[in-house]
């Protein structure tokens, strides 16, 4: 199985690189891609264009196996749907078993995305949540898809809804972002080589 692993990365943190090797670890997956988003739909877009966005982000992963960067958003015109990267996805790779990653808080808004229905057409939705977390009352839509074993993933490409606990750091990209426009250091959040491109390319330096 793959794993699609979505975002603006603004930047790329240890709360993303943890929950993506743990997600990595758990479902046994072949991969797990990581796909910088272009022109986000649902937030501002950056003021860091997607290139840079990119660089960090291949800084970031080039010594973990497993965890692959994957360009196809950037290289799309127009607003980066996630249906669009799963159709695209899907097409290269048609009996694999795909597992689009999401944290709660974007499950809780799915029902806003584009063409949100069909997602588990394309792929197995898996929201990370954090311990002790009590997910709420699933839609009937939800509801005839979730399960709790990992084995029935194994069983077809796409159609499943599972919740796996992970360990959800503290770490915002924001909050890293807000650091750095204040003068302040933001090391232990972030890998030491994105941290060094950013000083070395003045990044975020003002709010």
């Amino acid at each position: 199985m793959i794993g699609i692993y979505g975002g603006t990365f603004n930047p790329v943190h240890y709360g993303h690189l943890r929950t993506a090797l743990e997600i990595t670890q758990a479902f046994q997956l072949e991969q797990l891609r990581m796909i910088p988003c272009h022109l986000p739909p649902h937030r501002q877009v950056p003021d860091v264009s997607a290139e840079t966005r990119l660089q960090m982000l291949r800084l970031a992963v080039a010594d973990t196996p497993g965890l692959q960067l994957d360009r196809r958003e950037l290289d799309r015109a127009g607003p980066s749907y996630m249906v669009d990267t799963l159709q695209s996805l899907r097409a290269e790779f048609p009996e694999t078993g795909l597992l689009l990653i999401m944290g709660a808080d974007a499950f809780a808004g799915l029902s806003n995305w584009h063409c949100w229905q069909q997602l588990p057409e394309l792929a197995h939705i898996v929201v990370m949540t954090r311990p002790g977390f009590s997910h709420p009352a699933l839609s009937e839509f939800w509801q005839a898809r979730h399960c709790t074993d990992k084995a029935q993933l194994a069983t077809q490409a796409a159609g499943y809804l599972m919740f796996e606990t992970v360990s959800q750091l503290e770490i915002s990209a924001t909050y890293i972002r807000q650091i750095i426009a204040a003068g302040g250091n933001p090391q232990f959040l972030l890998p030491d080589a994105v941290l060094a491109f950013i000083k070395q390319h003045q990044l975020y330096q003002t709010a």
